[in-house]
């Protein structure tokens, strides 16, 4: 099969298309044919191993795991022995974070409980878009106690985890900021938000505006300004965004939560199928739209994760075979 291979740490210019053997799914394992993933913040911190400690955990001198790609979606075309949920020629879709990687492949081997079937109603490319921005933004919303008829703000509203973010929150009954540039305004408000907010116009930390629950997904402002923005008993969470506002949030905002009523903190997300399982449900109903912005082919991987490092994504980037014939 063919496959994107790296060695060794660097720029995507490290990526190659090479023909590797095809993978063989063990006991608790499916063979999936993929027909498309998504790119991820996650693939170029670990393409660049940036920050330095994922060196720990996924190799240190050179990648464990020489295929990236977490999200995918494609059909089953064997199981092992031990596999009870899915059978060849179902339709599934999910995050293989903690199955190795490999989805920028033709085919690649996952855990069953890191799967759910496909709705019928939805595109592999829109199912691939989905598992790690969507789980990501729902997990924050639910760090954040997220109720209905609250007021929610979502910095970076545009982006994967964004645009998931403000269509999940209005499935839950929240009214919607969302907080994007000038150019991506109207996109925004067609997925839902209430709404919108330019911050190359107005800052949102200064506008006398409060919100019980902060889901900073992308840009930066001092933790201390989020505060400010917070409703009396408001919650403001991080699920992405620049290395200072990762570390304000992971030990500041414990420190801050400790004197009166805001809570100030992020979310570390993990697979998780219940959560999959629930977004599978959105999708079908129509709740959730996946947004994607850019389709390449998997010989143009570097060229995707190049363009999704710029920052300017429109919700997601996607690998489609599609584009492959």
């Amino acid at each position: 099969m063919k496959a994107i291979i790296y060695t060794e740490y660097g720029s995507p210019d490290v990526l190659n298309l090479e023909e590797v053997r095809d993978p063989t799914p063990k006991e608790d394992e499916v063979l999936v044919k993929v027909h498309a993933a998504s790119v991820n913040a996650a693939d170029w911190h670990l393409l660049r191993a940036d920050p330095f400690p994922v060196r720990f955990v996924y190799g240190l001198l050179k990648p464990k795991n020489r295929i990236l790609g977490a999200d995918i979606a494609g059909r089953v075309e064997a199981v092992g022995g031990n596999v009870k949920q899915y059978k060849s020629g179902d339709e599934v879709f999910g995050d293989i974070s903690a199955c190795s990687w490999g989805g920028f492949a033709e085919y690649v081997c996952a855990r069953e409980n890191a799967l759910v079937l496909k709705p019928a109603n939805v595109t592999f490319e829109q199912a691939a878009a989905v598992p790690m921005a969507a789980v990501t933004a729902l997990q924050g919303l639910h760090e954040g106690q997220i109720q209905p008829g609250q007021k929610v703000l979502i910095n970076g509203a545009s982006g994967g985890v964004g645009t998931f973010a403000v269509q999940i929150a209005k499935s839950l009954g929240a009214e919607v900021t969302g907080v994007c540039s000038t150019s991506k305004l109207d996109m925004v408000r067609s997925i839902g938000a209430d709404h919108v907010i330019d911050y190359t116009q107005e800052d949102f930390t200064q506008n006398g505006q409060h919100y019980d629950l902060i889901l900073a997904a992308n840009g930066y402002h001092p933790i201390s300004q989020y505060k400010r923005a917070l409703s009396p008993n408001g919650i403001y969470v991080m699920t992405g965004g620049s290395g200072a506002q990762m570390f304000q949030a992971m030990f500041l905002g414990p420190i801050m939560s400790m004197t009166g009523s805001k809570k100030m903190g992020n979310t570390m997300t993990k697979p998780n199928k219940k959560d999959l399982a629930l977004l599978a449900e959105l999708l079908e109903t129509g709740k959730v739209v996946p947004v994607i912005d850019r389709r390449y082919p998997l010989s143009e991987v570097a060229e995707a994760i190049r363009y999704l490092e710029e920052g300017h994504a429109r919700g997601k980037v996607v690998i489609t075979e599609a584009h492959n014939n």
